[in-house]
């Protein structure tokens, strides 16, 4: 009940902001009546403004005009009417861009912003160098705004059901094609990536920041945009079984911002992530690692072990690792053995250093590093594709260590 209370609230919020603006538009109108006007007037010689002599009421400015006043009354019907008239009877006037426009405002007066939109659109591709278009695409987006933030379209005219994620996305990215570069465009861009990050839809969301940052790299909101990327991007990894090429990303965009901006970077806690990153990275091998040792390939499983060691030297998994090494070289035929004694790690030395350990000492002795996946655990599934290091954790399975686990928020 009280979901469906919070979603008539947000509905009802809305429409306010879409009745909110209709009311600007009639003051909009009745600026651009009396502007409109005013080119078909004479100055007299007492210094005002007088219709001429052969001013025709029945010509095409005039009547426009009509529909122009009664929106700016606040008559949305009559205007709706008299610009679908005056539309039927006009087909090529050079005013048709202004009369596409107020029918859409009419539309959009009256509660109707979806048949709105094709009026606007109508407009858009027609005439693109009217002196309109900025703003049809302006009506435009305070429609794609209200939708992506939970408005819904109506059922036949009565009850908003139907929902209008589709709409919103369309139209945020044709107002960013039209207009590249503008504030409008940027508005755009920014409402369009914060409706994939509110959705969770990670992988769409970092990609909308990541443009943004690119094509509006001195805007007020580039900060933001920046942060969103960096937790769009760990977000979008579901644990050590699954690709890591997002958290390979995110520690690039750390550092990034670590070189750009320093302040906001320690604000956020960026060293904090990184640690993470690291560690997620360094359990993904280990998941790895204890993948191929399930499906009886020992050669590989040190390879991984291996790597882990090498390249992360300091993390959790590396530990495990070691603790789980004798036992995975003893699996391996001889001649291997011998070549890893020679060109391979020194696992007894690092054994002893790192976790107090004579290589005779059996695992289960072991002190307990923490909770976290072994070598003994089989896996619920082959590695990805992508094993390159370096990427962030959060969830997925095999749990990883307690610093690691988590989403970033």
């Amino acid at each position: 009940m009280r979901r469906i209370f919070s979603t008539v609230a947000n509905q009802a919020n809305s429409i306010r902001r879409l009745t909110a603006h209709c009311g600007i538009l009639c003051i909009v109108c009745a600026i651009a009546c009396g502007a409109f006007a005013q080119g078909d007037l004479k100055l007299s010689s007492d210094d005002r403004w007088v219709p001429p002599a052969d001013s025709d009421p029945e010509s095409p400015a005039s009547q426009l005009r009509q529909a122009q006043l009664a929106l700016a009354r606040g008559d949305a019907s009559r205007a709706y009417n008299l610009a679908t008239g005056w539309l039927d009877r006009f087909p090529a006037n050079p005013l048709r861009a202004h009369a596409l426009l107020l029918k859409g405002d009419a539309l959009l007066a009256k509660g109707d912003e979806y048949t709105a939109l094709f009026d606007y659109e109508e407009l858009a591709q027609r005439y693109p160098g009217s002196d309109v278009f900025v703003i049809a695409l302006q009506r435009e987006y305070e429609i794609a705004k209200a939708y992506a933030n939970g408005l819904r379209k109506k059922f036949f005219g009565t009850f908003r059901w139907l929902n209008a994620d589709d709409e919103a996305q369309e139209i945020l990215i044709r107002i960013q094609e039209r207009l590249p570069g503008s504030q409008l465009a940027e508005q755009a861009g920014m409402e369009l990536a914060d409706f994939y990050f509110r959705k969770r839809n990670l992988p769409l969301a970092a990609e909308a920041y990541d443009l943004f940052v690119q094509n509006y790299p001195r805007s007020l909101n580039v900060e933001k945009a920046r942060l969103r990327l960096i937790y769009a991007l760990c977000g979008s990894y579901k644990g050590p079984k699954y690709d890591a090429r997002g958290l390979f990303e995110a520690s690039a965009r750390l550092k990034e911002l670590q070189a750009l901006d320093p302040i906001t970077a320690q604000r956020v806690g960026a060293d904090a992530l990184l640690v993470r990153i690291y560690e997620s990275e360094a359990t993904k091998i280990l998941y790895e690692a204890g993948w191929y040792e399930f499906m009886g390939d020992p050669i590989s499983c040190e390879l991984y072990i291996r790597r882990l060691v090498t390249q992360y030297p300091k993390s959790i998994a590396a530990l495990l690792s070691l603790r789980e090494i004798p036992k995975v070289l003893s699996q391996l035929p001889s001649e291997v053995r011998k070549q890893i004694q020679t060109n391979g790690p020194d696992y007894p030395k690092l054994r002893k250093e790192l976790l107090g350990l004579d290589w005779e000492t059996p695992a289960d002795q072991a002190p307990n590093v923490n909770e976290a996946p072994t070598l003994d655990e089989p896996p619920t599934g082959p590695p990805s594709e992508n094993t390159s290091p370096g990427a962030p954790p959060v969830a997925g399975t095999p749990t990883p260590p307690p610093s690691t686990t988590g989403k970033v928020p």
